[in-house]
């Protein structure tokens, strides 16, 4: 069994009274796991509150506190590729991530997120990502290693004063008439909750999309996202009709299976580019992976 060795956090809501056990309220939160599992769990010290200490069964339920407990997974799967480490100073790290690995714990994967990864390489524990990748996505993730200027590099990203561009490889079925286009629109959460959708209403995404090379039936394409909603790229190709290769979301979610190693996303964030905080310098970084057409 995989046990996580940094905590998860979760928040207790605001509720009606009576209020529930913390035993109810984490089978209501987690209802993939049984509650015996976490009468286990609470009984074994596994379970702590805000000052770290362990919870027992009578802890009284308080809207805004927050619990903390230690993921566990049965045979989680093993993710046989390796990430790089392409900087690292005192404010930050850049990591060059492989397809299949996420980038924090999550589902079936505990140890094996590059978050951990790299805690585990460096010893920094106080590593956190700036932003996300998909699981299936290679490419360049930004990590803050200075708790005290995380903010600073956070609000680059949330009010979009960071430059991404991403390489992808995609079905091109027919010739375009054009190789460029601009798209914007609304993405919300469709279903299941973890694929979106495109919806009537004000735009909340925006991608400049450009057509660089065409081989056979398949096109080497550049993204610049101007936003950052989730599967934002994915489904801003496939909604211009060009489906990436071995995307198995968009534009239809194929049946579950298994991670097929040698079929990765053809998805790369291949740079990022900003004017750093700290050092006041302008920062650009590479993947040196590569999608071939």
């Amino acid at each position: 069994m995989a046990i996580a060795k940094q905590p998860s956090v979760v928040t207790m809501p605001a509720a009606e009274k009576p209020y529930p056990s913390i035993v109810e309220f984490l089978c209501q939160t987690f209802p993939a796991i049984s509650r015996d599992r976490w009468v286990e769990r609470i009984r074994e010290g596994k379970v702590l509150d805000d000052q770290g200490k362990p919870i027992t069964a009578e802890t009284k339920y308080s809207p805004s506190q927050r619990i903390f407990y230690f993921r566990e997974i049965e045979n989680e799967p093993v993710i046989p590729f390796a990430e790089q480490i392409l900087f690292q100073d005192d404010e930050i790290l850049v990591a060059c991530k492989p397809h299949f690995l996420p980038v924090i714990p999550g589902g079936r994967y505990v140890e094996e997120c590059l978050l951990n990864r790299l805690r585990n390489r460096t010893g920094m524990t106080d590593l956190a990502p700036l932003h996300r990748l998909d699981r299936e996505t290679a490419g360049i993730v930004i990590f803050s290693v200075n708790p005290n200027t995380r903010g600073l590099y956070h609000d680059l990203f949330m009010h979009g004063k960071v430059e991404k561009t991403y390489h992808a490889l995609a079905e091109v079925n027919q010739p375009p008439r054009e190789n460029q286009w601009t798209v914007e629109n609304r993405i919300v959460r469709g279903e299941p909750r973890f694929r979106m959708k495109t919806v009537a209403g004000v735009a909340n995404a925006c991608s400049h999309i450009q057509l660089r090379e065409v081989k056979g039936n398949r096109g080497l394409f550049r993204l610049q996202p101007v936003t950052g909603k989730t599967h934002q790229l994915r489904l801003h190709m496939s909604g211009l009709g060009f489906r990436i290769i071995n995307d198995r979301v968009y534009p239809d979610l194929q049946p579950e299976r298994d991670d097929d190693f040698d079929q990765p996303l053809q998805l790369l964030a291949k740079r990022i580019r900003f004017h750093d905080p700290v050092s006041g310098q302008v920062r650009e970084f590479r993947s040196e992976r590569e999608l071939l057409l």
